[in-house]
């Protein structure tokens, strides 16, 4: 089993920057895959950014060259840095974890959630 808890989320006005966190237990974290999610009121839940367990990284076209995935094994820490954020940002913010070394973008490709932390950017 592995627990995730998810901080740093908050109010920001656009054009802010927040870095969220993920402290991971209960399992081996350097050998996970690592992702971030995203759920806006109304929408789907929807890939933001994964991470391997080697440091490769993927980012949703939406993010690219604004959010950074970036992870700290001795910690079994992983953070999403936001910049340049913007009100269609706003949403829970999740992280997860899945039982695989590779990058993976897929919803149903992770086994394991924390509960979110909301980001909500004002204009």
């Amino acid at each position: 089993q592995v627990q995730l808890v998810e901080s740093g989320g908050g109010l920001v006005q656009a054009g802010g920057s927040l870095r969220l966190s993920c402290a991971a237990s209960g399992r081996t974290f350097s050998s996970s895959a690592m992702g971030w999610f995203r759920q806006a009121p109304g929408k789907e839940r929807e890939f933001v950014a994964t991470i391997s367990w080697s440091g490769n990284t993927v980012h949703a076209d939406s993010v690219k060259g604004r959010f950074t995935i970036s992870r700290d094994n001795a910690k079994n820490t992983v953070y999403l840095q936001m910049n340049s954020l913007k009100p269609e940002d706003t949403a829970v913010y999740y992280c997860a974890a899945a039982e695989t070394r590779w990058v993976r973008v897929g919803i149903t490709d992770y086994d394991y959630w924390g509960q979110g932390t909301q980001v909500t950017v004002s204009s």
